[in-house]
């Protein structure tokens, strides 16, 4: 029999679900089938998180679509449409996520339209946290519960670097870019070549006067298709050992990309898949016919000319900065979820080592983790929750372990030691973890 908090003062018999993007979807549905109370807030008017292009914190741009394949990405008992593109729009997606709200359930337990302002236990751990949030019509409200599971994402605070110098021109990051009319008719500077900085420039080199893409290092080059079908959909039926799997996809990329230094790109000075690649056809495409000019990084800003690293320099209009995301949970003490670094150090990515009730969804990235990935962390985490209610052996296991110390599971790839890689993890170590969880506390990995 379940023990969880009477129903109290307050919501001191349920959990506190902050948002309702992707991993907070999951988790919802997760807690609903485990039976656990809980209630769910929302900063947008509905479901869907960045995905949803008119959502508050979307970082999402008319162009923009999956970089991994649909059948990779999608949930398994929720598999997208036939007729759903094998790289779906965003728009496609935001369908895809009402859809498993419907489906589910989900919307009856979130209210919309919230925000969170802060969380703060009341004492140790199982003690309850006292949340309070700002409704759309500006009023204040706060309540009392069981737990807080924090699932607002990690794509919508812009990093933004410094620079020396001033630039008079026109300057956005990527998150602030909609669509590729901003760059009519200017001289377009990308600060940045990761997934969304190579889209963002295909779309200025199509619209604006002229295209250049900074980069400070180099990048493995992905293309969407290899022998026709989504390249990730290739392989990985059988596990091989990493410097096998390097020396095999290195050779597929080299006969697909050929050698992206040709067209002036740099080359990278890290291992594939020590950071993730960038999967993207059309920017190599327009490189070789000369439609975009490879700099290096920026030395310095000087009114509407740039300066590079090795002494060139150029006029532009507009500066686009692709230069990422950081992770930010504003309504919580970064000590209260294990902050080290340059990200919370938490047990396979979402759990205290010392907490039982602040849990800490989605901060996980790995190359074909799809939402798949992630519903099983949730399910993980939703079963643990009921375990340790039901005091059963496999959550008093979990419990000693996450508390015993522990590394990220990187399955032995040394990634880059860079802010956005400090969470990453090896896809198949990941999903194994969890998977051994999971069926030790009761349910089985479809």
């Amino acid at each position: 029999m379940q023990t969880y908090p009477a129903e109290g003062p307050g919501d001191r018999g349920r959990y506190a679900l902050i948002g309702a993007g992707p991993m907070g979807l999951a988790m919802a549905k997760l807690l609903i089938e485990q039976g656990i109370p809980f209630r769910g807030f929302e900063l947008h008017s509905d479901v869907g998180g960045l995905w949803d292009i008119d959502g508050p914190k979307s970082t999402m741009y008319e162009t923009a679509h999956l970089i991994s394949s649909k059948t990779m990405t999608e949930f398994t008992d929720f598999p997208m449409d036939a007729a759903v593109a094998e790289y779906p729009s965003h728009r496609e997606l935001k369908r895809y996520f009402q859809s498993f709200d419907e489906r589910f359930g989900i919307s009856d337990h979130f209210e919309f339209g919230v925000e969170v302002l802060s969380c703060v236990p009341l004492g140790g751990d199982g003690e309850g946290w006292r949340v309070s949030w700002r409704q759309a019509d500006g009023r204040e409200k706060a309540s009392v519960f069981a737990g807080v599971l924090i699932a607002n994402g990690t794509l919508s605070e812009p990093n933004i670097p410094a620079f020396k110098g001033e630039f008079s021109g026109e300057m956005l990051h990527s998150s602030r870019y909609r669509e590729p009319a901003q760059f009519s008719g200017k001289r377009v500077l990308v600060v940045g070549a990761g997934n969304s900085g190579c889209d963002i420039a295909v779309d200025a080199i199509h619209h604006g006067a002229s295209c250049d893409i900074s980069m400070r290092r180099g990048y493995h080059f992905v293309p969407k298709y290899i022998f026709g079908k989504p390249a990730d959909t290739l392989g990985g039926m059988i596990r091989l050992p990493m410097w096998l799997k390097r020396r095999i996809d290195g050779m597929i990329l080299k006969w697909f990309v050929g050698d992206p230094q040709k067209y002036g790109f740099p080359k990278p000075d890290y291992q594939l898949y020590e950071s993730h690649p960038v999967v993207n056809s059309l920017i190599l495409f327009h490189a070789g016919h000369g439609d975009i000019r490879v700099r290096p990084d920026i030395e310095r800003f000087d009114g509407t000319r740039v300066h590079f690293r090795d002494g060139s320099q150029a006029d532009y209009d507009l500066v686009l900065l692709a230069t990422g995301y950081r992770l930010h949970y504003p309504f919580i003490d970064r000590a209260l979820i294990n902050w080290k670094g340059d990200a919370p150090e938490l047990y396979l990515n979402c759990m205290h080592p010392d907490r039982d009730d602040v849990f800490v969804l989605g901060m996980v990235e790995a190359s074909g983790l799809g939402w798949q990935g992630r519903h099983e962390q949730a399910e993980m985490v939703a079963r643990y929750i009921k375990g340790l209610a039901q005091h059963t052996a496999a959550a008093r296991a979990l419990k000693a372990e996450k508390a015993g110390g522990f590394e990220r599971a990187t399955g032995g790839v040394n990634y880059l030691k860079l802010p956005r890689m400090a969470y990453y993890v090896d896809k198949a170590s990941y999903r194994a973890a969890v998977g051994k969880w999971i069926k030790r506390l009761g349910g089985a990995i479809k």
